[in-house]
């Protein structure tokens, strides 16, 4: 282990050395090694003009690390003594243990306080000298100082440390050598500076020679992307020594550095999938070991990485994000979100826990929270009463601080999962009252979904029907494309179709023809859930058994009003089932809803907003709308009992109808 001794390089940029203690100098005269400072040292930083300093560097001799009177000097004081009281108290790091050091190091608040703890000191391995200059770092991002202030960078022991680092890289020990160069790229030091240029040949230099060991390999591969972005050359070669450890030889830490490094690598995932699929199994032994931002940046590293084989590690990652909901910051929550949602995954245990933190916080909560919470319950279909109604209440008391895409987000679950809550009123005034002031600042696209959610939930936008459907906002959402997109015409459609039978007092512009679609079911962009094949099946057996024949209904039936019904039956005036093939003396239609799990809200037995809207449209347009609802199919025993269930869904409410 090097040491860098402080004093040896601090007695050349003074004018005086009195008996081991250096003195406040004016307008040194330029030797040789100030002449090295003011060359190499400013031009690393923000370009510091060359003129004369002042150096103050002073030992608190009232300070021991070992205190027991507990009577310690305020740090950073100058505290002059004679020369007897100085030797007596002079220290060397050598006898003293790095905990209580870095145990003292933690314990100061600004830059200032650790330039003068460490000036106190003879010699200085190179390693803590490196701390020391990572705990100056962490100081500074707290204060949001990208760059070092002046007064820190003409500090004379700030100067000497660089000094030594700069000089004798080759000296410095492993940990020292990464260890300082994390932290002088963190302090925005130039790339170009002979400094930064002589560390990164040495750690090159060692790279070359297999010499790192694994933590210093990870904290090389973070500062090498920071500095010189992730298509460096040299982090292939990381990445390769990295490959050739044994797994366990890593630390948490290290397998989190790990993530990081190979998720800017994204465009050479394949390459490293074997390893990834390593990682990811010793990951799952770890889990336990991380803090909550580690859980979160785990979980987005899976993501960018595109983990989705990694089901296992989000699962456990799930289970311990479950405690930490309360620790997570609004970005660390944010990001677990994100991932749940691009997993698929679900937990009733973490809605419970996401229930309780939402709740207890109200109105508190960021805005970008609350539209993310409500994204994952929309993406999730998952029906929380606490989430909607706790939401609401926030809206309506701090509606001005959504931006438009937020509020998008916070509306479309109450229309997707066919729920208002209590102060359902109180919200969609308050909602009407932004659109009517602030409709301009939404995009088309985000208003005309906006507003479709709100038709979901019977709370029809009437104010807004002129508009959407004026040529000139059909235009702007049209924008620089050739036509629409199906997803927007579907929409318009269903809004128009909802102001002919909803909203019968709506007389302003209609719909051209050119803008509606003909069916509201397509791949991709569907406003009706598909029928579930195996609940279809199972009902068409007892049906073709209750009607004696295929011949009596009909089959995903495409409407004239866009809609597909699932089974279509015709009665004649008398009550009896007519033939599919028969189309005069039609006198009734049933359609039959055959509801899977998929149309209702997760782990529920209540229907989508889109599957509510279509059994609300096919009654208002004549039809008997009967509901077959998978719950309850599935708890029939025998055919027999499926085809009594039937009869009774069907005939039970048309008493004189004949089969």
């Amino acid at each position: 282990m090097a040491l860098i001794t402080l004093r040896r390089n601090l007695c050349h940029l003074s004018d005086f050395w009195l008996h081991g203690a250096l003195a406040a100098v004016k307008n040194p005269p330029v030797n040789h090694v100030h002449k090295v400072v003011k060359e190499h040292l400013c031009p690393w930083f923000c370009s510091l003009q060359a003129e004369p300093f002042r150096v103050r560097f002073h030992h608190a001799c009232c300070k021991k690390f070992h205190s027991e009177n507990g009577s310690d000097h305020p740090v950073g004081e100058p505290v002059y003594s004679e020369v007897h009281d100085w030797d007596r108290l002079e220290r060397n790091l050598k006898m003293v243990d790095e905990q209580i050091f870095y145990r003292r190091l933690n314990n100061v608040s600004s830059t200032e306080e650790v330039l003068s703890f460490i000036s106190t000191l003879q010699t200085l391995p190179d390693t803590l000298a490196a701390g020391a200059l990572q705990r100056i770092c962490e100081m500074e991002k707290k204060h949001g100082d990208q760059r070092l202030p002046k007064e820190i960078l003409e500090n004379s022991v700030f100067r000497a440390l660089c000094i030594q680092f700069e000089q004798e890289p080759s000296n410095l020990s492993n940990t020292g050598l990464v260890t300082a160069l994390q932290a002088l790229i963190l302090l925005c030091v130039d790339p170009q500076s002979i400094l930064l240029l002589n560390l990164v040949a040495e750690c090159q230099h060692r790279l070359r020679r297999g010499g790192l060991e694994v933590h210093n390999l990870c904290v090389l591969g973070e500062s090498l992307i920071k500095l010189q972005g992730p298509g460096c050359g040299t982090l292939e070669l990381i990445i390769d020594q990295l490959q050739g450890e044994k797994l366990e030889k890593f630390t948490p830490q290290d397998i989190m550095a790990l993530y990081r490094i190979l998720q800017t690598c994204t465009e050479k995932v394949d390459q490293y999938q074997t390893f990834l699929n390593k990682i990811n199994n010793f990951s799952l032994s770890i889990v336990s070991n991380l803090s909550p931002k580690s859980v979160s940046e785990m979980l987005t590293a899976l993501v960018v990485l595109d983990q989705t084989q990694a089901l296992s590690l989000v699962i456990k990652l799930g289970k311990y994000v479950v405690r930490y909901i309360p620790h997570f910051t609004n970005e660390e929550l944010g990001k677990v979100l994100e991932a749940f949602i691009y997993f698929g995954y679900s937990d009733i245990f973490f809605t419970n826990a996401l229930e309780q933190h939402v709740t207890s916080l109200c109105v508190s909560l960021d805005p970008e929270i609350v539209s993310k919470v409500m994204e994952y319950c929309t993406r999730k279909l998952i029906l929380s009463k606490p989430i909607l109604n706790t939401v609401a209440e926030i809206f309506v008391c701090q509606s001005e601080n959504f931006s438009p895409s937020q509020i998008s987000e916070l509306i479309e679950p109450y229309g997707k999962l066919n729920y208002l809550p209590p102060n359902a009123s109180a919200l969609f005034r308050k909602l009407e009252n932004m659109l009517l002031t602030h409709s301009n600042y939404f995009p088309p696209k985000t208003l005309l979904k906006l507003l479709h959610s709100c038709s979901l939930i019977e709370c029809h936008p009437v104010n807004f029907m002129a508009k959407i459907f004026s040529p000139h906002f059909l235009q702007k959402l049209q924008g620089k494309e050739s036509c629409l997109d199906r997803l927007s015409l579907a929409r318009l459609t269903q809004l128009f179709l909802t102001s002919v039978l909803e909203c019968p007092f709506y007389k302003g512009p209609k719909l051209l023809p050119q803008f509606q679609v003909k069916s509201f079911l397509t791949p991709c962009y569907s406003l009706e859930t598909p029928v579930d094949f195996q609940l279809y099946k199972s009902v068409m057996i007892g049906l073709i058994d209750l009607l004696g024949a295929r011949m009596y209904f009909a089959s995903k039936v495409l409407t004239p009003y866009c809609y597909t019904i699932d089974v279509e039956l015709k009665l004649d005036e008398e009550g009896f089932v007519l033939p599919l093939t028969v189309h005069e003396d039609v006198h009734k239609r049933v359609a039959l809803c055959i509801d899977g799990p998929k149309r209702f809200c997760l782990n529920s037995r209540h229907l989508l907003g889109k599957e509510a809207i279509k059994q609300r449209h096919l009654h208002l347009l004549g039809y008997q709308v009967v509901q077959i609802p998978y719950y309850e199919i599935e708890m029939l025993k025998s055919k027999h009992e499926l085809v009594e269930y039937l009869q009774t869904k069907l005939f039970s409410q048309n008493a004189d109808v004949h089969c």
